[in-house]
């Protein structure tokens, strides 16, 4: 069966099959600044809202089907994940990326521009099955597909492929916290990003706390509470970013020195909220 499930906008769950929306889960969350600014804006969190959203998103883009485009060079965040990791594979500061992508699961990919187009547009996958042209179009453009057969989700074999492809500095998304140790524990210089965090406990942010590098805030207020005070540095205040280390810092400046817009600096005690956060934080 061709069944993909993510949660987006507001920890929604979402089903798609043959590319098409077939159930949608209730929101824990009403509002979310970053929502508004999406192509397909979503103001007001509604399972309505949020089915013509990705169903947008499987329209313009191909999200969870063959038609899937899989590079980008938009920029739709500022310190977003895929943007961050897209900057530091361009400067060559990291050899690989590991991240998640519809239709084919872990993947290693080299290139910034597929880092985001498969990253900037794509909510928190849960589960994927393969999509053999997806799988295939990874490949030629020199990716890696860690479970061509299965799609699985399991950072730590990406790990694993892109070590044995001699890819020795990495960057590794994860939503699950225990992959984050398990990564650390393997690979200590891997730098972690934790990313679509609505929802996590108490015990989950502590472990990305202890484990990740940079941590997305999202609408968590756990991850606000438990990482934002150990921050050595901030992105963002309304949805903010937690760098939580050097690695995940110089990840951040790198950014920094890419964006062409101009930046506010300032010192402060961390973490700084601000005005416009999602509401409620879960």
């Amino acid at each position: 069966m061709d069944e993909h499930i993510i949660e987006a906008v507001g920890k929604c769950r979402i089903v798609i099959r043959d590319g098409r929306v077939v159930d949608v889960g209730m929101p824990r969350i009403s509002s979310c600044p970053l929502a508004r600014r999406f192509a397909c804006p979503v103001d007001e969190i509604t399972p309505e809202a949020v089915r013509d959203n990705v169903q947008n998103r499987i329209d313009s883009f191909g999200m969870c089907t063959p038609l899937r485009e899989l590079t980008s060079e938009e920029i739709f965040v500022g310190f977003g994940a895929s943007e961050v990791i897209s900057t530091s594979l361009k400067s060559r500061f990291i050899d690989a990326a590991v991240i998640a992508c519809d239709g084919a699961g872990t993947v290693v990919v080299t290139r910034p521009d597929m880092a985001q187009g498969i990253g900037g547009r794509m909510s928190g996958l849960i589960r994927t099955t393969p999509i053999p042209e997806v799988i295939n179009r990874i490949i030629e453009g020199g990716g890696i597909v860690a479970d061509p057969l299965n799609a699985s989700l399991d950072p730590l074999a990406g790990v694993l492929a892109a070590k044995n492809a001699g890819h020795e500095h990495l960057v590794v998304t994860i939503h699950d916290p225990e992959d984050a140790k398990r990564v650390r524990e393997h690979d200590p210089d891997a730098i972690i990003i934790a990313v679509h965090t609505t929802g996590y406990s108490a015990g989950d942010a502590e472990m990305v706390r202890q484990y990740a590098d940079i941590v997305t805030a999202c609408a968590s207020g756990t991850v606000r509470e438990i990482c934002g005070p150990y921050a050595v540095l901030q992105a963002g205040s309304s949805v903010p970013v937690y760098v939580l280390t050097p690695a995940g810092k110089h990840l951040i400046l790198l950014r920094m020195a890419a964006i062409d817009y101009p930046l506010f600096t300032t010192h402060a005690d961390l973490p700084v909220s601000g005005e416009r956060c999602p509401k409620p934080l879960v």
